[in-house]
This record gives structure tokens, sequence and C-alpha cells, in this order.
């Protein structure tokens, strides 16, 4: 089976086109489905600079032609994977819209955190996206999602989830110790401090909405809780200063 978009009757006027190379200047002809071009004038192989690769993260083709890019582009490809673990978690919980917006909001801190304390992306993302996936299992076998219940049940519904969406193995380990144990233990990795910061700092902004409390007992919390001092930043701002 050939991909649509690679089958030259499909194509159109500017499917074959000409780019200087980024490193000597050399005039590159590429056609569109090519991933990549050896240049001719400094050797360096140059990415098709305007290839999308995002269908690597659904097409069961997409081993067969990535397999022909450079490492560092295929590395990209497990952060497209984040987005897919987004869709499923809205399939997974449905009409919990209310669980669903935690999440959300987990993921979206989540990912301003790990920006700044340089852990992967792709793993910190998966994880918050995951924290709660126990959620709908514990609730089901022991009538409340507490947090000891979630460590039991989100680590087996996590695994299974990101094995279907061919995850690599390494990723899929990972994201499981990590909801594996919602209390830190001593020396955590920094994608698990991102994950966790991102937790309590939901946690904190929802207490704020839902009680009175006032700036020592605010301050106190963050002290308490935010293990990376992005995530303490952040508090600080959204949730002790903010009106």
């Amino acid at each position: 089976m050939k991909c649509p978009g690679q089958d030259t009757r499909y194509w159109k006027h500017d499917a074959i086109f000409d780019v200087p190379c980024p490193n000597c200047g050399q005039m590159l002809e590429f056609f569109k489905d090519q991933t990549s071009i050896r240049c001719k004038g400094c050797g360096k192989q140059i990415i098709n600079p305007k290839m999308d690769f995002g269908c690597a993260s659904y097409c069961q083709y997409a081993e067969q032609c990535l397999g022909e890019l450079p490492p560092e582009l295929l590395a990209k490809r497990d952060d497209l994977l984040k987005d897919r673990v987004a869709i499923q978690i809205k399939n997974y919980f449905k009409k919990d819209f209310k669980r669903i917006g935690h999440i959300t909001k987990v993921a979206r801190y989540a990912e301003k955190i790990v920006q700044q304390e340089g852990g992967v992306p792709a793993i910190v993302l998966c994880a918050a996206y995951l924290f709660d996936i126990g959620a709908r299992e514990a609730e089901q076998k022991y009538g409340d999602a507490s947090e000891a219940n979630l460590e039991i049940e989100g680590p087996p519904v996590a695994r299974k989830l990101l094995a279907d969406l061919k995850a690599k193995e390494p990723i899929i380990d990972e994201v499981c110790d990590i909801i594996s144990h919602r209390q830190p233990r001593e020396d955590e990795s920094v994608n698990y401090q991102c994950v966790y910061d991102a937790e309590q700092l939901v946690k904190m902004m929802d207490a704020k909405k839902e009680a009175s409390l006032d700036t020592a007992t605010l301050k106190g919390m963050i002290d308490k809780n935010m293990l990376t001092k992005t995530g303490r930043q952040l508090a600080e701002t959204l949730v002790l200063n903010a009106k």
C-alpha cells in the first residue's frame, strides 16, 4: 500500500522544489516524498523542510517511512505520543468532564514545568495525562479513588493504553513507575518532580477556590509540597499572589 501523500498522481505544481542547504548554501532539489537527501556541497544529510511527520504517530507504515530519517528526527516521534494519549484519556473518561478538566490542567502545568526543568517532555506529559488513569477502576472495585487505590489500579491500565499506542518500552516503564507512587521517594527523577508539582499545583488552586485560606497557610503548602523551582514560582504566581 502506498501513502496517498506520496502518490505522484495527487501531486501539485509545488511537489518538487529547491531550497538552500542550511549548512553551506548549496541549492538542493527535493521531491515532496523525500524525507532527506545528502548535500553534494557539504556532505550533510538534510531533512526535507516541507515534510510533515505528524502522521508518524498513527500510520501503520510509519516504521517503513521513518526508518530512513536521521536519529534526531526519529527522536521527535516520542513527542507525538502525548497527543494520542490525551485523546485516549478523553475517550476513556467519556462524560466525566470534571476529571478530564483536572487532568488537562495538570498536563498543561506539567508542560510548563518540564520546559524549564529539563526533563523528558514525552514522559512527563504522558505521565501527567495518566496520573489519575486508575480512578475508574478504583471506584468500581473499592468505591473510591483514594491515592492508595490509584497507585494500585493506575499502572496496569496505563501500561495497556501505552502498549496499544506502540510506545517504547522504556517510556512505558518510566510512566508506570511515576504513576505507581503519588508521594515522592528520596532522589526522585526530574520527570517525576515535574508531574508531581503539576498535580500539587492544581490541587492547591482548587483548594483555594473551595476554602478561604490565608496567605500563611498557602505559603506553607507551597514550601511543603513543591519540589522544583519552576513549580514553586508557578504556585506563588497562581496560588499565593492570585487575586
